[in-house]
């Protein structure tokens, strides 16, 4: 008979026998999170030019930007925004997925917003330093540091009432991947943190497409 103990502050099972602990997972222990996907981005292979997927995140009372970056207009990131009864002024949080511009261009229209990214949290004129590696944002959000694409890239896990939900920035563009992401500084750097999200995300939500379920034909 295995005697185990579960630690939910970090999802592991622990074998009190044996001392082994299994079953990690960066897993949200909260599922209450609610997202909207304000508008779906493409990039030159799908679309006209290159444009962000740009999401709205909420919960515990807090409104979250995931990558404010390049659109065609304002109104792609303003209009589906005040469908749901928002405007810029009521955006608590920015969160960057990484520092290129095609995912940060239009972060000033939430100037009042707390901005994060992998090392920091800005507001005004403060810095404030801290690592977003396991970072809860809320009881239903984690931070994660998924470098690839960039050193710097992180992940925002969502626990809503459907699952995880990964918003990823460009770790994947697009559900193709690219499978070879022809800027990642280590390719299997890269594949490290694809592998990471998939074995926690039930949806993934990429830099410049639409979202995806998790699953053996995601690109890695």
């Amino acid at each position: 008979m295995t005697n185990t103990t579960t630690d939910l502050a970090t999802d592991t099972t622990t074998d009190t026998t044996t001392g082994t602990t299994t079953g990690t997972t960066d897993a949200p222990l909260g599922r209450s999170a609610v997202y909207k996907i304000l508008t779906t981005g493409y990039v030159g292979s799908t679309g006209p030019g290159v444009a962000a997927t740009v999401s709205y995140v909420s919960d515990a009372g807090r409104h979250f930007i995931f990558d404010p970056g390049m659109v065609a207009s304002h109104a792609d990131i303003l209009g589906p925004l005040a469908e749901l009864g928002l405007g810029p002024e009521d955006i608590t949080d920015v969160v960057l997925s990484h520092h290129h511009p095609d995912n940060t261009m239009n972060v000033g229209l939430f100037g009042g917003a707390r901005v994060h990214d992998h090392k920091v949290e800005y507001q005004g004129d403060q810095w404030t330093n801290r690592d977003a590696e396991g970072y809860e944002l809320t009881p239903s959000l984690r931070l994660i540091r998924t470098p690839g694409h960039s050193h710097e890239d992180i992940t925002l896990l969502a626990g809503t009432d459907s699952g995880v939900v990964a918003f990823a920035g460009d770790l994947w563009w697009h559900a193709q991947g690219p499978a070879d992401d022809p800027v990642a500084p280590d390719r299997e750097v890269l594949r490290a943190s694809r592998l990471r999200v998939l074995a926690t995300a039930d949806l993934i939500v990429p830099g410049h497409g639409g979202p995806f379920a998790a699953g053996d034909t995601v690109p890695v």
